[in-house]
């Protein structure tokens, strides 16, 4: 067992009755490890920046449902134990570097630790997202996904322009509309599958819960410096931007 008695549950979720059409998920969201792992052997304060989350990503992604009167679910394990949007199979599923930060508490992880951490972390989170989405089918529901993620404002000594990021893979019904409708607000740089471009191999969930059930999805990146835990000035401010544009762009 990976996960103790005093460690919660690897998933969070609101409003699971909720009215809307759209169905908000969070990846990312949090830098929790399971007690048992300890501090992986990183240094004090990494667990504070990006190699563990995606800083302000839940704020946004909890404040956008709340906008929208939307179902919203969230991981509330680290990425370093192991990242709920990778497939299990991907190479940095379980990251031994993550950007410049070596993670020495997964250099030596066995086929078996991999195994549970999939079992108790990866594969509850998305096994609660497929009990949502069956249910939204099965009542003849529309559904539109939409992902939430940030990014950093540098990455590896080079400055990234964007305020945001539209990403997809080969569904454009609900990025392209949003990428247009971000870029007529005027006071952004929208990045099209920037700064990370969505594949089979980087981008679990939407390809899995979106495209592959062919329902309208999206992923949303924005950068942390606009969102981070001590502005949710900024949090609030994208959410109501978001709400405000992701109907439009859905044509609803």
């Amino acid at each position: 067992m990976l996960l103790g008695d005093d460690d919660p549950r690897p998933f969070d979720l609101e409003r699971p009755k909720a009215a809307s059409p759209f169905v908000i998920i969070c990846d990312h969201a949090s830098r929790r490890l399971p007690r048992a792992l300890g501090a992986l052997g990183l240094a004090p304060g990494a667990l504070a920046t990006h190699i563990a989350w995606d800083i302000g990503a839940l704020g946004v992604a909890r404040a956008l449902a709340a906008q929208l009167d939307a179902f919203v679910a969230w991981q509330r394990y680290s990425r370093l134990v192991i990242d709920c949007n990778r497939p299990l199979t991907a190479p940095d599923s379980i990251v031994t570097l993550s950007e410049r930060s070596e993670v020495p508490g997964n250099v030596d992880v066995t086929p078996a630790d991999a195994a549970a951490r999939a079992a108790e972390i990866f594969h509850p989170y998305h096994d609660q997202i497929t009990r949502h989405l069956d249910a939204r089918h099965a009542a003849g529901r529309d559904t539109i996904l939409v992902s939430v993620h940030s990014f950093t404002p540098v990455f590896l000594d080079t400055p990234r322009p964007w305020h945001c990021g539209v990403l997809f893979n080969r569904d454009e019904r609900l990025a392209e509309p949003l990428l247009r409708l971000l870029n007529d607000e005027g006071d952004l740089v929208v990045g099209c599958n920037e700064p990370y471009a969505a594949t089979p191999l980087t981008d679990f969930s939407l390809i899995h819960h979106g495209e592959a059930r062919d329902i309208p999805c999206v992923e949303i990146e924005i950068r942390q410096d606009l969102i981070a835990d001590d502005n949710p000035d900024g949090q609030h401010a994208w959410a109501r931007r978001l709400a405000r544009l992701l109907p439009a762009a859905a044509g609803i």
